[in-house]
């Protein structure tokens, strides 16, 4: 490591092969704690490059353990986390309305690092029991519409940093990562990022793969359409700027999206959406993020459609339907 730290330290980048060699050697277990806090800090530093972020992504597929739902025909909707936004959790609630509108859910996630309450603390609160069963998984995709994969499980890299990223309690580029390595490889997924700059990344490394995807970042620094702002929307490889008026929404203050200051407070602020009492600025954030969710699965359908699917799902109790079902599984 002190080799590759020096070299780095030089203002040198690491090419595809030689970051997915690091990533091989952090994932098992070759450098201290110490040494991987060094590394992690470079990138906090200095900005990373398609070919070091696709290297460090080809490693972690590559060791994860893989989970074959292709039957299913899945997507992810997953954030990078990082916009240090301290907002209720979106994506998971994106995830049970796609789940109540009829699409099949593989949705990615892990604890929190810099928020109160990542999407694994919300299901785990729940009662949800992480497993790498395919069966199980399965199962709930088959019955729910929806399975969670929580992230240390399956890839073994992320757990050995996990004790790392807890400490440094900044985002990192693991962060970038998290979205990218769904072991389950879903043909389409919705991103949510906490910078243009990583928009564009990940743009460049989605179009080189069969994923319909799309990708978004409010431009006040969120990363997801929290409609407090202008986002960048990416569909395909399509770039627009869209305002929450575009698509017929109402611009919400940042203070409308604030999530709880612990798991529990985040539960209730969860389920009440699910169950109908959420506030019209919080429904709305969880529509938005799923009519475009819901677009990388019906590419040919406007975003008012996919709208007009979100909100059957949400305010007609479906995706609470698909959540219940999901707990009595387990």
């Amino acid at each position: 490591m002190k080799k590759i730290l020096n070299y780095l330290f030089e203002h040198k980048t690491l090419s595809r092969s030689e970051a997915e060699e690091v990533m091989i050697n952090i994932a098992g277990g070759k450098y201290s704690e110490t040494e991987i806090a060094a590394f992690i800090t470079v990138y906090l530093m200095r900005s990373i490059t398609v070919e070091e972020l696709s290297g460090f992504r080809n490693a972690l597929l590559n060791l994860c353990n893989r989970v074959n739902l292709s039957d299913f025909d899945t997507i992810d909707v997953c954030g990078t986390g990082g916009d240090n936004k301290e907002t209720f959790n979106i994506s998971t609630l994106t995830a049970f309305v796609l789940a109540g509108a009829g699409v099949k859910v593989a949705k990615h996630g892990n604890y929190g690092v810099t928020s109160a309450c990542g999407s694994s603390n919300i299901l785990e609160h729940f009662g949800y029991r992480f497993s790498t069963d395919p069966g199980k998984l399965k199962r709930e995709l088959g019955e729910s519409g929806i399975c969670f994969l929580h992230a240390p499980l399956f890839n073994p890299a992320m757990k050995t940093v996990a004790p790392v990223r807890k400490a440094l309690k900044v985002k990192t580029f693991f962060n970038m990562l998290g979205p990218t390595v769904n072991p389950s490889s879903p043909k389409r997924q919705m991103i949510g990022v906490y910078s243009l700059e990583i928009a564009r990344l990940y743009n460049y490394m989605y179009q080189e793969s069969d994923i319909n995807y799309a990708i978004v970042h409010s431009l006040d620094g969120y990363d997801e359409v929290s409609l407090t702002s202008s986002f960048r929307y990416i569909f395909n490889g399509t770039e627009q700027i869209l305002d929450p008026e575009t698509i017929s929404y109402q611009k919400v203050l940042p203070a409308d999206l604030a999530g709880g200051k612990s798991v529990k407070e985040s539960a209730e602020i969860f389920i009440g959406i699910l169950e109908g009492r959420g506030t019209t600025a919080r429904n709305s954030t969880v529509l938005a993020n799923s009519q475009i969710a819901l677009r990388c699965c019906f590419p040919g359908k406007s975003l008012d459609e996919c709208r007009e699917m979100a909100e059957d799902s949400l305010f007609n109790g479906k995706a609470l339907k698909s959540f219940k079902r999901l707990m009595e599984i387990q």
